[in-house]
């Protein structure tokens, strides 16, 4: 597919694996709907690897946050919509709003070297969840805000590569899903604070 242009992200945007369907709305919204049975996880207990679902990333250089409302109807379990980082397919990180098998939206990161290391953070009750992801030199930060509310720190780690952030839908036990990536923000900034997000 031709590069996607997202005016509120400074790059041109390319697709890892195609959606069944996508759109931009205005300047800064992004939406991807994901086919049944889509996902990126490579299960640290067992030999499965699953690497089908939509995503959208571009190359960012230097410290910058990025950041986005995260909506969709979270129908089955794992459905999400996720903030990437991706090197290749064996390096990569998800910060996720996901239906937990509890049935309650809530935020989950997974960092990958070979195998994913996944974690679930906070359960999320409002409907207005910002998902963001930071780079800070040489590591990165994953924040979560409710509404206008403040940054959260979910995770600080490090991951090698020649990395593209951007954006992900997925459904693996579902019959699809569809995400929108609203309010889009990209700041060329380091954090001063990682602890309070500021």
């Amino acid at each position: 597919m031709a590069a996607v242009s997202l005016p509120a992200f400074p790059a041109p945007l390319r697709w890892l694996n195609e959606p069944e369907g996508w759109s931009v709305e205005g300047d800064d919204t992004l939406v991807i709907t994901a086919a049944a049975g889509t996902d990126l996880f490579s299960d640290p207990g067992e030999p499965n690897r699953y690497a089908n679902a939509p995503a959208l990333v571009g190359r960012l250089d230097g410290d910058f946050t990025l950041s986005a409302r995260v909506r969709l109807d979270l129908r089955s379990t794992f459905d999400a919509g996720v903030l990437l980082l991706h090197a290749d397919a064996d390096r990569w990180a998800k910060f996720c709003l996901e239906l937990s098998p509890q049935g309650t939206p809530t935020v989950v990161s997974v960092v990958t070297r070979g195998v994913s290391d996944d974690c679930n953070s906070v359960p999320m009750r409002g409907d207005d969840i910002r998902l963001r992801v930071s780079r800070v030199g040489s590591a990165f930060a994953f924040h979560v805000a409710e509404g206008t509310g403040a940054w959260s720190l979910i995770r600080y780690f490090a991951l090698d590569g020649d990395l593209e952030v951007g954006f992900l839908a997925q459904s693996p036990m579902g019959d699809g899903a569809t995400v929108r990536f609203e309010d889009v923000q990209y700041t060329p900034k380091r954090l001063s604070d990682l602890r309070n997000g500021e």
